[in-house]
């Protein structure tokens, strides 16, 4: 039963559906972790990783625009980096941001989504080049639904 009631309390009780973004069981796991209604540490641990995220993006690009270093060394370093932002989107529940992680990573062993060998290192770089297009794109979706001011789940602190 819904009730006047529940409309107020809907931003701390209610969870939003994120749709394909998000686990919700896992991402209520996090939320359980919260001491308060203000759901400081989720918040906390939600912002951080979106900066960690951007951060993560920024090497990849870095990585893949480093024609100095030779194939081999760039894909192991993206597989590296995927496989780091892979597993803290994966401790969220973020699923689209994980699952395009994992794009990175496999593609970094030169190996495809299913598990087939990649010989070749240019399309191995260009299926990362798009997997980073659409983290971040998926990245930047998901932090809107999170953390913007006026329909944000995460509300700004009222001081």
């Amino acid at each position: 039963m819904h009730s006047h009631y529940d409309d107020e309390r809907e931003d701390q009780d209610i969870m939003p559906d994120f749709g394909e973004h998000v686990d919700n069981g896992i991402f209520e796991q996090i939320l359980e972790m919260d001491d308060d209604d203000k759901r400081e540490f989720s918040k906390s641990l939600v912002t951080n990783f979106f900066d960690q995220a951007e951060e993560t993006f920024v090497k990849i690009e870095e990585v893949l625009n480093n024609e100095k270093l030779d194939n081999g060394k760039r894909l192991e370093t993206l597989s590296s980096l995927g496989h780091f932002l892979k597993g803290s989107s994966a401790t969220l529940g973020f699923n689209k941001i994980r699952d395009s992680c994992q794009i990175i990573q496999q593609y970094g062993h030169k190996l495809t989504v299913d598990g087939a060998a990649e010989p070749d290192e240019q399309v191995c770089l260009e299926k990362i080049q798009a997997a980073l297009k659409t983290a971040r794109n998926d990245k930047n979706v998901l932090a809107d639904m999170m953390l913007n001011e006026t329909h944000g789940f995460f509300q700004p602190d009222d001081e």
